[in-house]
């Protein structure tokens, strides 16, 4: 259980996860993705004056591996990676992001499977890759607080999609904690969020996670987090522990989203620090689209003079 729950009336019961394993006490810690985008310039690039700090504060730092449609075969992709992390005896942590119509609404990052059915078989397969090795799964990122221009169709059909993919862990990937995401402080009120949860198959998940690819604190975060609880609690008789985008909350918000300046990177990936665990969710150094200091380049790109800055927070 988070430690952050503790507070939470003792009525409102965390509702047990659909996966009795503990993933983290299957493995001696989080995995480095020895392939991530910082590493490989890194590599790339080693008389780069920049090299050694972002070697040094993010490359090798745990980090999440994203999965969409250009990581091809998908349960091979997904099974290549929880293997390599397994045969060291780390925890990896993936990011499912091709629900159909995703981010509709933003557009930044626009995409995803071409159907409904489309994803439900990709979904399937990504977690038959993971099989029974321990993992952490990031569930559709933004798929929750992206509802502003859906109708109720379609955002009945989004929800029926999560329904489906944690259905699928559960049946496939006993060892695997997913969180559903919901999104941040600043996008829907916690009484919202955890409608959107719940109606969305929370109750299947290990948990949520929060402020993926944003900047606000992890302060911030856990208060928000704590507030859905509330609101699940009250509403739904549980509570499920969130994990915290902590990879470029060090300097906290500044109300924009994208690509913004003057932001710095947070507490690298750690079990506690006020959620069930902080978590490098996005990379830093990955633009978030063509906007703010990433001018120019596309949603994933990594850009070394971003990264660089946020090592230092100017």
């Amino acid at each position: 259980m988070a430690a952050a729950l503790f507070a939470l009336p003792l009525a409102f019961a965390v509702a047990p996860s659909a996966h009795a394993a503990d993933p983290t006490t299957m493995t001696s810690g989080f995995y480095v993705d020895p392939d991530s985008s910082a590493k490989r310039w890194v590599a790339a690039n080693p008389r780069d004056g920049r090299a050694p700090a972002i070697n040094s504060s993010i490359a090798n730092t745990p980090m999440a591996r994203w999965f969409g449609s250009w990581s091809g075969t998908i349960g091979t992709a997904t099974g290549g990676y929880v293997g390599a992390a397994d045969q060291v005896d780390k925890l990896p942590l993936l990011v499912a992001y091709n629900i159909y119509n995703r981010d509709y609404c933003g557009g930044h990052s626009a995409g995803g499977a071409a159907s409904p059915s489309a994803y439900r078989s990709w979904i399937a397969q990504f977690a038959g890759g993971i099989a029974n090795r321990p993992a952490v799964v990031i569930l559709e990122p933004d798929s929750l607080g992206d509802y502003g221009c859906m109708t109720q169709a379609q955002i009945d059909e989004r929800e029926g999609m999560l329904t489906g993919a944690l259905a699928e862990f559960s049946r496939q990937a006993p060892n695997t904690w997913v969180y559903l995401d919901a999104g941040n402080p600043g996008w829907a009120n916690a009484a919202t969020m955890a409608r959107r949860l719940h109606e969305a198959g929370l109750r299947q998940a290990h948990g949520f996670s929060l402020n993926v690819s944003n900047y606000f604190t992890t302060a911030e975060n856990t208060a928000y987090g704590n507030a859905v609880n509330r609101e699940l609690g009250a509403r739904y008789g549980y509570t499920k522990p969130f994990v915290v985008d902590s990879s470029r909350n060090g300097n906290g918000s500044n109300g924009q989203w994208c690509n913004p300046s003057g932001r710095r990177i947070g507490t690298p990936t750690q079990l506690g620090g006020g959620a069930e665990m902080l978590l490098w969710i996005k990379v830093p150094g990955e633009s978030d689209g063509n906007c703010g200091v990433g001018g120019g380049s596309s949603a994933g790109q990594f850009l070394p003079e971003v990264a660089y800055k946020m090592i230092y927070g100017y």
